[in-house]
C-alpha cells in the first residue's frame, strides 16, 4: 500500500489559482495523467497534468528543461502519445515524479515562469484515451448488484454459490472502449421475448447504464508469474470512471452458457484523467466481509488489505435527457454510491487475474463491475433502479425512465473527501446514445 508522503499534505496550496478553491477535483495533492490536445487541431497527442483548470503539457515541460536527473526519465514517459510506457515503470519512478510536479508546482516555486508557459486551459483541450488497452476483463465486485440482479431471475437464491469464494469476471472487448464524450448508436442484436417462438433481430429497448470504476494496469507479470497480494498494488497504475454500456434485452438471450457478448461489447466509455493509487492514499479503508460470510481464500488474503484494501470514493451518476438540455437545465443525479461497499478490490482482482499465470500488460483495463450499494438509491444500474423495469424513474421535469432514450446523455462523477485531507476527483465521464443505425 503507498504510504502518505509530502505530497499529500492538505495545507499545500498551488500558484496555480483555480487549484486552491477547495472544490475543484485537481488540487495539487491529485496531479491525475491524461493523454490530450488543444480542441480542433492537428497537434499531436501526448501527456498531461491536470491541476485546477489547467493542464501540465508535459511534452513542453519536458523541452522546457523543468525535469532531470531520476525524474525525467518518467516525464519523458508521461509525454508519449499513450500513458503505456509511464504505466510500465512502476511505482517508484511515478512517485518521484509526483514529487517533483508537486514542488514545481508548489507556491512560491522557483520553476512557476518555466511551467507556465506549458499550461493548456482545459476548456480547450480535447482527449484520447490514456493508454492502449490490450485487453479488457470486466469483473462483478458489487455484492448488492449481483443479489439485485439475481432477485430478479432466481427470487429463492439469488446468489449463486462461487460469488462469495471468487472474484468473477469476463473478458469484455477492448476496441469499442471510448473517451469521456463518446456518443455510440443504439446496439442491434437479438431479442426473444418470453411468449415470443423465435428471436427477431431489432435494435435494443432496453439501453442500460452500469456505474463502475476502471483499474488501469501498471507494470506487468510474465506469463506463468502469478501477482501475490503482496505484489498487486504495484500492477496498478489507477484509476478512472467507467460507464459499462448493457443492451438488458440482448442479453439474457444470448448470456448462456457462454457469459456476455453483443449485449456489451458495443461501446463502454472512460473519463479522461487518471488518478493515481498514490494520490488516494489518504482515502483508504478497510476491507473485510461480511461476519458470517466465507473469508477469502489464502492467496487472495493479506492484513494490509484487511487494513486498507479498501477505498473510500463518492460515485454519483446524473443523466441529462433532450428536453432537459432544450430547457437548459443541468444533469439530474440518479444514484450515489461508494467504492468502499464492492466486495473484492483491486488487489484481489489483479492477484485473482493472475494465480493461473495470465499475464497482465500495462494498459490493460479492469473494470470493477456495476457499484451499486447496500440499499436501493444506491443501485447503479437502471435494471435495478426500476426493478427490472417495473417502476420508472421520475424526472423533476415530468419525464420519467425505464431504460434510455435516443439523445440521453449520462454524466458519471467520482470524488473523495474526507476530514483532514484535500478533495481530490476524477472529472467527468460523459457517454451519450444515438439513434440505431438504419
Amino acid at each position: 500500500m503507498t504510504p502518505l508522503n509530502e505530497t499529500h499534505d492538505p495545507n499545500l496550496t498551488s500558484w496555480v489559482a483555480s487549484a486552491n478553491d477547495g472544490q475543484t477535483d485537481f488540487p495539487i495533492q491529485n496531479l491525475p495523467f491524461a493523454i490530450f490536445r488543444r480542441q480542433g487541431s492537428s497537434e499531436a497527442w501526448r501527456g498531461g497534468v491536470a491541476i485546477g483548470d489547467q493542464i501540465v503539457d508535459m511534452a513542453a515541460a519536458v523541452q522546457a528543461g523543468v525535469f532531470n536527473g531520476e525524474a525525467l526519465a518518467a516525464a519523458q514517459a508521461a509525454a508519449e502519445p499513450t500513458l503505456n510506457n509511464l504505466m510500465s515503470l512502476g511505482p517508484q519512478p511515478l512517485s518521484h515524479l509526483r514529487k517533483v510536479l508537486s514542488k514545481a508546482l508548489q507556491t512560491g516555486s522557483s520553476q512557476q515562469a518555466a511551467l507556465q508557459a506549458c499550461l493548456v486551459p482545459q476548456a480547450q483541450a480535447e482527449y484520447s484515451l490514456p493508454a492502449r488497452i490490450g485487453d479488457y476483463t470486466d469483473f462483478y465486485t458489487s455484492v448488492h448488484h449481483a443479489t439485485n440482479i439475481g432477485k430478479q431471475f432466481r427470487p429463492d437464491n439469488p446468489l449463486l454459490p462461487n460469488y462469495k469464494w471468487v472474484p468473477i469476471g469476463y473478458h469484455g472487448r477492448s476496441s469499442s472502449i471510448g473517451i469521456s464524450g463518446q456518443a455510440f448508436k443504439r446496439p442491434k442484436g437479438q431479442v426473444k421475448p418470453p411468449d415470443a417462438d423465435v428471436p427477431v433481430l431489432k435494435p435494443s429497448a432496453r439501453m442500460d447504464i452500469e456505474l463502475e470504476m476502471g483499474v488501469f494496469v501498471g507494470q506487468g507479470n510474465a506469463l506463468g508469474e502469478p501477482v501475490t497480494m503482496a505484489e498487486a498494488e504495484d500492477h496498478i497504475f489507477g484509476l478512472v470512471l467507467f460507464n459499462d454500456w448493457s443492451a438488458r434485452d440482448i442479453q439474457p438471450w444470448e448470456y448462456q452458457p457462454l457469459g456476455p457478448f453483443l449485449a456489451k461489447n458495443f461501446a463502454s466509455t472512460v473519463s479522461p484523467w487518471v488518478v493515481t493509487m498514490e494520490a488516494l492514499a489518504p482515502f483508504r479503508a478497510p476491507f473485510s466481509h461480511p461476519e458470517g460470510d466465507p473469508q477469502p481464500l489464502p492467496y487472495l488474503s493479506s492484513a494490509a488489505n484487511s487494513a486498507q484494501g479498501g477505498l473510500d470514493i463518492e460515485l454519483e451518476a446524473l443523466i441529462l435527457t433532450d428536453k432537459m438540455r432544450a430547457a437548459g437545465a443541468a444533469p439530474e443525479r440518479i444514484t450515489r454510491t461508494n467504492y468502499k461497499h464492492a466486495y473484492w478490490t483491486a488487489a484481489q482482482m489483479v492477484t485473482h487475474h493472475t494465480v493461473n499465470g495470465c499475464n497482465l500488460r500495462p494498459g490493460d483495463l479492469l473494470g470493477t463491475g456495476t457499484l451499486s450499494g447496500p440499499t436501493l438509491d444506491q443501485a447503479c444500474a437502471l435494471i435495478e433502479l426500476t426493478t427490472g423495469g417495473k417502476n420508472p424513474i421520475q424526472l423533476a421535469n415530468g419525464e420519467s425512465r425505464t431504460w434510455l432514450e435516443d439523445g440521453d446523455t449520462i454524466v458519471l462523477r467520482g470524488w473523495c473527501q474526507k476530514e483532514g485531507a484535500a478533495r481530490i476527483g476524477f472529472g467527468e465521464c460523459v457517454g451519450t446514445v444515438l439513434p440505431a443505425a438504419a
